[in-house]
């Protein structure tokens, strides 16, 4: 669409698209000391499994926070303000004449609509928390905690446009935003979870400037690996060598020296987020996390460790050494090769098939140092099929731990 098409709007939820996932409930509690910091993480906990509803859990949270400063909200929004290349996306966005609304379930509205004001937004919704003599109660309302709250948000905005669903496009990233993912519209899935990659009619990994071609109508475009993406993929590949060397030293040895790496590498993210590097650590991170990644805790690599982990302690023999090793070669080898041609897989917008192909083709090498072929054919085939499903449960973890137990049923 050009900037001299019909007006539309772009509604843009806020943690996880335009500041990181999470990371502003964890800066303001890591004002409020250690203890306070634990709570606010069991809870998001809870909320992640499911376990408490968003209502639910927001209101345990802001109790947690009661008595943070206005100016504290201030200060941790700053900490976490938007880079410069957001900006610029933003600018070209109000260049192609769209309206743009910001809708947030987890920070308060005021912290929202400065957002809205740094990045010209027309709109801009959060959580009403009370606050008296400039700080908060603890107390919160507002349509944004309600069930479908955002759908009342989403229909009050295109009322006052005068706009129908179909000139609306969402942007999201998780499944508190699949009550405005109403038919007829654009779905566009931002760094998706398992349910957004399933109802999205787009979906995008990496940087939100990948939501531009989408709103222009653009046909997809091949997509080479950057540099990040080799580092990262050349790691994700070297995990092949654990279930070889746990071969020669054993398992304890192995996992004692993974779980060693996951303490070093939880300590360098914590000391980065304070604007400290750990040496070493923090360069490789630095060079093999995303850009999105790097506004916040990398957590991906702690997911990784853990599945090889957990798979190589589950089944120590060879059963758990093909599946680790079909999941490092073969993960690796999806992520490099997908996106290169075909369009995404209608049940999982972030795969496609040349990358499942591929992924299936080099686990299929890899379970060959462990396993007889057809062993190898068959459980690079159900790891594979396990990495292209939708999940609730990381891939990282899903897939070597599930092909594992496959394999070991079969040896």
């Amino acid at each position: 669409m050009t900037s001299q098409g019909k007006c539309r709007l772009i509604v843009f939820d806020v943690e996880g698209v335009l500041i990181p996932k999470n990371r502003f409930m964890f800066e303001v509690g890591k004002t409020l000391g250690f203890v306070k910091l634990v709570k606010l993480l069991f809870y998001g906990l809870l909320y992640e499994t499911g376990i408490l509803k968003l209502e639910s859990t927001l209101r345990h949270l802001y109790r947690v926070v009661q008595g943070v400063q206005f100016d504290t909200l201030d200060c941790v929004l700053e900490k976490i303000s938007l880079p410069t290349a957001l900006q610029s996306f933003f600018s070209q966005i109000k260049a192609r004449n769209c309206k743009i609304a910001l809708i947030s379930s987890g920070i308060p509205t005021v912290s929202v609509q400065k957002l809205a004001a740094i990045i010209g937004a027309d709109y801009a919704y959060g959580v009403e928390a009370e606050m008296v003599d400039g700080k908060l109660t603890g107390h919160i309302g507002g349509e944004a905690i309600e069930p479908d709250g955002k759908l009342k948000i989403l229909i009050k905005i295109l009322t006052a446009e005068d706009l129908k669903v179909s000139d609306c496009i969402v942007v999201a990233d998780d499944r508190n935003n699949r009550c405005i993912f109403l038919p007829g519209m654009l779905k566009i899935g931002f760094n998706p979870d398992f349910i957004l990659r399933v109802v999205a009619d787009k979906v995008v990994m990496g940087k939100l400037a990948g939501v531009l071609p989408i709103i222009d109508g653009q046909r997809r475009k091949r997509a080479f690996p950057s540099t990040n993406d080799l580092v990262r993929e050349d790691i994700h590949a070297a995990g092949f060598f654990m279930p070889v060397i746990a071969m020669l030293v054993g398992v304890p040895v192995v996992a004692a020296f993974i779980i060693f790496i996951s303490i070093i590498y939880t300590i360098s993210e914590l000391t980065r987020l304070e604007g400290r590097e750990l040496p070493l650590i923090s360069a490789i991170t630095r060079h093999a996390a995303s850009q999105s990644e790097l506004r916040s805790f990398a957590a991906a690599p702690l997911y990784f460790a853990f599945g090889i982990l957990l798979t190589m302690v589950l089944f120590p023999g060879a059963a758990g050494g093909a599946a680790v090793a079909m999941f490092c070669l073969g993960d690796a080898a999806a992520s490099l090769f997908g996106g290169q041609i075909s369009e995404s897989l209608p049940f999982n917008k972030g795969k496609t098939w040349e990358g499942s192909l591929a992924g299936f083709f080099f686990a299929f090498l890899a379970g060959l140092f462990f396993v007889s072929p057809v062993l190898a054919l068959v459980g690079a085939a159900f790891a594979m099929a396990i990495e292209v499903l939708p999940l609730p449960v990381n891939d990282n973890v899903a897939v070597p731990v599930l092909t594992g137990a496959f394999l070991a049923l079969l040896v």
